[in-house]
């Protein structure tokens, strides 16, 4: 082959060996050639080709190095997109679907749940096959102990299908919500769960990946075996992103009802100025005091990681009330509220802090509350869906 003119020096490259083909280069779906004057005629250019079948790039003389060719970054984007097939049990069917619109990596698959006469699990996922040597998760809700056997059983069964990896989305993690280890005789409920998940078979691709939102006790992260991967994410993002929404979100502080609560977010939230409230017991009865800042004026966001029957939070809401906030809402990633407990909260009706709240803000983590509130002021759920997706892929 030969080309006319001289070659620039930059071009000149006598000392470069041609570029293995095992090379992780950009280059993957052209040959490099690189172009050596011939000694004896400098009009005359040599071009050393790394593979007979790909394409070949000539640089000549008019050639800048802003012309040289690049990969596309797209297409390679497109090629080594981590693909997903996301399984999902009937509590999880709508977050799952959010999730699946988040991403084209991401394709939902069903699982058929039927019970045998005597009640047990029927369980049948269909197409098994089709998953093999695909990355597979299974978004899970333990909302409640009956329904814990029946998805233990599918996650057990989803990594011995010779799939390339696994992970396990429980944004929940229900048990040892109100554990206290005082007494002898009394069972770690957490520590059970957290057992029966590290003997989670490993796939093909290694442990089971397993993501939790906000876990309630900060120490439970240590009930896991090592045959599992923890990955413990958090809703407050969400939330910062909300505040930032308000039209007085440069009028915000954050009130933690507790030492706890405040030791688990306050680094999350640390450019809000902070109050931090306690259980004080006067005679028979513990109340709710300020320990430390100042609501007056402020829009006031009570941030907790879960609720129950909601007492605490709204004594907090009383105190702070009376001490002079202008707005009062509150926070919490998940909201359990046994017993339709979440009708305690009522709306502020336009800022009046005495009467409620002016937000009551929960992630879609435990599904049949979401169900029960929607539409229901003060509440506003903010979707854990793409959070999800993003650590779907990332995982």
């Amino acid at each position: 082959m030969a080309a006319t003119g001289a070659l620039p020096s930059s071009y000149q490259t006598p000392n470069l060996p041609p570029p293995s083909l095992k090379s992780s280069s950009s280059f993957s779906s052209a040959a490099l050639v690189f172009i050596k004057p011939h000694k004896k005629n400098h009009n005359s250019i040599r071009c050393d080709i790394t593979s007979p079948n790909s394409p070949v790039h000539f640089f000549t003389n008019n050639t800048s190095p802003e012309h040289l060719p690049v990969p596309m970054a797209s297409e390679s984007a497109v090629k080594n997109a981590k693909k997903v097939c996301l399984f999902y049990c009937a509590e999880t069917k709508e977050l799952a679907q959010k999730v699946a619109a988040e991403s084209d990596g991401i394709e939902l698959r069903s699982i058929t749940w039927r019970k045998f006469a005597d009640g047990f699990p029927n369980i049948f996922i269909p197409n098994a096959h089709a998953i093999r040597g695909q990355h597979v998760a299974f978004l899970a809700s333990f909302n409640s102990p009956s329904v814990i056997f029946e998805q233990l059983s599918v996650i057990y069964a989803l990594p011995k299908l010779f799939i390339a990896s696994f992970t396990l989305v429980l944004p929940f993690f229900p048990t040892g919500t109100s554990e206290r280890m005082e007494d002898e005789g009394d069972v770690a409920t957490a520590f059970t769960l957290a057992r029966a998940l590290s003997n989670i078979p490993i796939s093909m691709g290694g442990p089971t990946s397993l993501v939790i939102y906000d876990i309630h006790a900060l120490q439970e992260r240590f009930y896991f075996g090592d045959n599992i991967l923890p990955c413990f994410e958090s809703g407050i993002p969400l939330l910062k992103t909300r505040l930032q929404q308000l039209p007085d979100s440069d009028n915000i502080s954050i009130c933690f009802p507790d030492d706890g609560a405040w030791k688990r977010f306050h680094k999350q939230l640390q450019h809000f100025p902070t109050i931090v409230c306690a259980k004080v017991r006067e005679g028979d009865q513990r109340i709710v005091r300020i320990k430390e800042g100042d609501p007056k004026g402020r829009h006031v966001v009570i941030v907790d990681d879960l609720v129950q029957s909601g007492g605490t939070l709204i004594e907090c809401q009383k105190v702070l009330a009376a001490h002079g906030a202008a707005k009062i809402s509150a926070y919490v990633t998940h909201g359990i509220f046994p017993n339709r407990s979440w009708g305690r909260f009522k709306s502020d009706k336009g800022g009046n802090p005495e009467q409620g709240l002016t937000y009551f803000w929960i992630t879609d983590s435990c599904p049949t509350t979401v169900r029960d509130v929607m539409h229901n002021p003060p509440f506003e759920v903010l979707s854990l869906a793409g959070s999800i997706a993003t650590t779907l892929q990332n995982s």
